[in-house]
Parts: structure tokens; sequence; C-alpha cells
């Protein structure tokens, strides 16, 4: 991990969603704690990560991730096992 992936981490599994995450940074993490990138289908973007399979909406045209998706990154890390 680099410096700013425990930071993302925190910032997914903090009370709050952040309203400010960047979906690359959270496509960067992602792939770091080793989800496969299935592809993407438009705006959808498909990943597994230890069996578990989840779809995500690409956030656009703005870069900044929804806080809806937050929550839907966080359940999809505690499913696979992922603690921050």
């Amino acid at each position: 991990m680099n410096a700013k992936q425990p930071v993302v981490l925190a910032a997914i599994f903090s009370k709050l969603a952040p309203p400010d995450l960047r979906w690359a940074e959270i496509e960067s993490l992602l792939m770091v704690l080793g989800a496969e990138h299935l592809g993407s289908f438009g705006s959808r973007v498909c990943f597994v990560l230890v069996g578990v399979f989840a779809v995500f909406h690409r956030s656009h045209p703005k870069p900044v991730t929804d806080k809806g998706a937050v929550v839907a990154v966080r359940k999809f890390l505690e499913t696979a096992g992922v603690k921050p």
C-alpha cells in the first residue's frame, strides 16, 4: 500500500461516508487489496474479492464518489473480510 491507500480505507470505514472520495482512489485500493476487476459495462464496474462479487456505479462526470457508493464499497469489503 502507498501512503494514501490506508487513509482511503479508513475513510471508507468511517462512521459517516465521506463526500469527497475519488473513484480512482477507491479502485486503486480495491486492486491493492487483491480484488479482481472483471470489467466495465458503461458506468458499471465489476469486482470480485475472495469470492465476493460486487458491481459499483462509477461516478461521472465528476470524479468524486457519492456517499451511497462509498457505503456499498464498505459493505463489499466487510463481506470479503477486510477490516481497517
